[in-house]
């Protein structure tokens, strides 16, 4: 087996142990899945949040949630399970394994991919049960969908690297919440007041909402959404390379 195939098979067996860990977390299920789905259950059902005056409620919701669903699974999930691995040595016992730094962060960039697609996969699957159906010009959402888990997930990177496994615990469900009420998801940046709502749309949060709503409610790629999660993408590599401790 050459040196690239057998990089590329370590890699992959870690994604795959990485992802099996995630799926088998009942807080880590709670994040990814059940909240996104719950959320848009309240959305579609009910009138109580802004997304019911939308001129496409069903879209704008599905929006809304899909953006749940990347920053738990890219950020707070991640933050989470990579800090209490420091916590308990997992990193360093890895570290004495043939597996180097960039596949042991390959594969976590794979898992959270994987395990977005998932919670993605039921989130639609639940919109379409409830009457939301897809356009051509919806597949824009996949890009967005991508861009996003690439904005978020070095950050929950820097984060699981800067404090202790409890700080991590409650500072990414803290900023999950922040982000959620006050970051352009749950309550849309229109309905924030103008200058709480200027900053709202350079957040990685806000221009990922942009993002998904271009998608599924026009069928057109945000170009400027897209660049500004590109930018908040490679700050945070740039951030995480610099910062992040594995003990």
């Amino acid at each position: 087996m050459s040196a690239a195939s057998a990089s590329a098979h370590r890699t992959r067996s870690q994604a795959l142990w990485e992802t099996r860990l995630l799926l088998r977390n009942g807080e880590q299920l709670l994040l990814t899945i059940i909240i996104p789905v719950v959320l848009l259950l309240v959305l579609t059902l009910t009138d109580v949040l802004p997304q019911a005056t939308a001129p496409d409620p069903l879209a704008t919701s599905l929006a809304t949630v899909l953006a749940v669903s990347v920053i738990s699974s890219a950020f707070t999930s991640l933050a989470i399970a990579t800090g209490f691995e420091r916590r308990s040595g997992a990193l360093r016992l890895l570290s004495t394994t043939p597996l180097s730094p960039v596949e042991l962060l390959t594969g976590k960039a794979l898992a959270t991919v994987a395990v977005t697609i998932v919670s993605s996969a039921v989130v639609v699957a639940s919109a379409l049960l409830v009457g939301w159906r897809p356009t051509p010009g919806s597949a824009w959402a996949m890009v967005s969908l991508v861009v996003g888990v690439a904005a978020w997930a070095p950050w929950g990177l820097v984060l699981a690297g800067a404090l202790r496994a409890e700080a991590v615990l409650a500072v990414a469900n803290g900023a999950f919440l922040a982000f959620l009420l006050f970051g352009g998801i749950v309550i849309p940046a229109s309905a924030l007041p103008a200058a709480l709502a200027t900053i709202v749309e350079v957040l990685p949060s806000g221009a990922l909402v942009n993002s998904l709503t271009a998608a599924l409610t026009d069928g057109v790629l945000d170009v400027t959404a897209t660049v500004i999660l590109a930018g908040w993408s490679a700050l945070g590599v740039l951030v995480a390379a610099r910062t992040f401790r594995w003990t």
